[in-house]
């Protein structure tokens, strides 16, 4: 582990907090969004004391590196169950996130998240049967897919100007190249065929691509997945003002009196249950979109788009397999992904509203069959949908009830309105346009449609606005309207409808409240 002196994973004598006093910017949650400020601030302010309170604990080395990078069956399976919170898979599950993965399960649940136990659908609704969360240091970030792509058309948030600027950052932060994985067996073979069946109308930047992806190349040449632990970088892990510290619940962000600015939070030490106020300047909110939310709530910062806006993607999975294929070289294996693990792009339009991610092999969405022994001949085909977006899909919380952690239980509240039955209608004739053009279907089971939730790409339920209307709970910086120094970060922020993955533009989005918090230092 790099830096463990950045850690308090050893604890604290008796009687004793293992927390600091006082600090300059406190930030909620590990996962990408909260790495991305601790990662920008100690780059640009680096005379700020920052500390980042993670309610999960430490997983993998270094700190939010990503579980499938250990080569352990017996210990990344042991870092996913760590992840899963309150309510942890049972033993013997695979470790392999793609095992069970095109499931037409109900309540679809992914090895290192955990779902909600209640509260997860209200009667006559639809619900998010398949929402869940990690807990974790790295968050979702030490279990996610890597797949970056850009928004484009309507999915770009169009009162942040500087945007381009922001995203090619966070490409930065991410460790994002889409070439890594061009040359794998026959993803040339997919671009070319699937290019010629969908580039005829699209612009040449929306045309089909390799997938940007947040993959490097490690000393041995092997491929590993960025976690979180390639957001923080060397620059935070060496910053001796900067603390990381796991099993730390934050239970309220401490407002003073007049309740226009913040003073701190309040951290539950969870390996001893006890309560430590800790002063902060800024305070940055990056659980994810359904606790980020939830401890504003508990913290009595309610503005009236609190919760709402809650967007998930529906998504539709097919396979075929690729139909004369030229001689292909054998697969190479290693630890994390491998050379063979095509990613292609088909990125999201207004003419064609859907994100189309292509994968093959290890990153296959689908069981692999028996008889296929070529490496890439089987391709698996995921189209994202953007939701219809309502005021009226959101989370709520009870004050009558606690969920596994002792906070506000949730309430969801989700409809797929006749918009959304639509879009999947048309998504699974898209999916099916596409794999004619790749090949031959693998049986002859239908699209299939993942229960909602199941794509974890939560959105809106802290959405960002141009102005404060009563219909967003930030500014185009994060920062809450009307409580200075109190920022929001990851994929609740983001106020547009997207169909893309979209860690890449939460990220971006870290990078500006980051940015805005540097800035007001240096004029101060």
């Amino acid at each position: 582990m790099p830096r463990s002196a950045s850690t308090d994973e050893h604890g604290s004598a008796a009687g004793s907090s293992r927390f600091p006093a006082g600090v300059d910017v406190a930030i909620v949650g590990s996962g990408p969004a909260g790495a991305a400020y601790a990662r920008v601030l100690s780059e640009l302010a680096p005379a700020l004391r920052v500390a980042v309170f993670e309610v999960g604990p430490l997983v993998s080395d270094p700190p939010g590196a990503h579980v499938k990078n250990i080569a352990d069956d017996e210990r990344r399976a042991s870092a996913q169950r760590a992840s899963e919170g309150p309510l942890p898979l049972a033993g013997g599950v695979p470790s392999n996130t793609m095992d069970g993965y095109a499931s037409d399960q109900r309540r679809l649940q992914r090895p290192g998240t955990f779902l909600l136990e209640k509260g997860w659908r209200q009667e006559g609704e639809d619900g998010l049967p398949a929402g869940a969360m990690s807990s974790n240091v790295g968050g979702m970030g030490a279990h996610w897919t890597g797949a970056c792509p850009r928004p484009g058309d309507s999915e770009v948030i169009p009162f942040v100007s500087e945007m381009p600027v922001l995203l090619a950052e966070a490409e930065r932060l991410l460790g994002v190249s889409a070439e890594v994985l061009a040359d794998a067996p026959f993803a040339d073979e997919v671009r070319k065929r699937l290019s010629g069946a969908l580039d005829h109308d699209r612009a040449a930047d929306r045309q089909v691509q390799p997938m940007p992806l947040a993959v490097r190349r490690a000393r041995d040449g092997g491929l590993l997945w960025s976690g979180t632990d390639v957001v923080f970088g060397d620059v935070t892990w060496g910053n001796s003002r900067f603390s990381l510290h796991p099993q730390a619940l934050v239970t309220r962000v401490l407002l003073h009196e007049d309740g226009g600015a913040v003073r701190g939070v309040r951290v539950r030490d969870r390996r001893t249950e006890t309560e430590h106020d800790v002063t902060a300047r800024y305070v940055v909110v990056a659980a994810d979109s359904l606790r980020t939310p939830q401890l504003l709530h508990a913290s009595d910062v309610r503005p009236p788009a609190l919760g709402r806006y809650l967007n998930d993607q529906p998504q539709v999975v097919y396979a075929v397999r690729m139909r004369d294929l030229p001689d292909g070289p054998a697969a190479r294996g290693s630890v994390g992904v491998t050379p063979s693990s095509g990613v292609t792009w088909v990125p999201f339009t207004d003419t064609h509203p859907f994100h189309g991610q292509v994968m093959q092999l290890d990153t296959s969405p689908v069981q692999l069959a028996d008889d296929d022994s070529r490496p890439g001949a089987i391709v698996g085909l995921g189209w994202f949908c953007a939701k219809d977006l309502q005021a009226d899909d959101r989370v709520t919380f009870r004050d009558d009830e606690q969920d596994g952690y002792g906070m506000p239980a949730m309430q969801i509240h989700y409809r797929l309105t006749e918009a959304d039955h639509a879009a999947i209608k048309n998504a699974r004739a898209d999916i099916l346009r596409a794999a004619a053009a790749l090949g031959e279907p693998l049986d002859d089971t239908p699209p299939l449609v993942f229960p909602a939730g199941a794509s974890l790409h939560y959105q809106g339920t802290v959405r960002m606005g141009a102005t404060d209307d009563g219909t967003s709970v930030c500014d185009p910086a994060s920062q809450v309207w009307g409580v200075r120094g109190l920022f929001v970060a990851g994929n609740g922020v983001i106020p547009t409808a997207t169909a893309c993955n979209p860690t890449l533009t939460s990220v971006a989005l870290a990078v500006g409240g980051a940015r805005s918090i540097a800035s007001a230092e240096a004029d101060h």
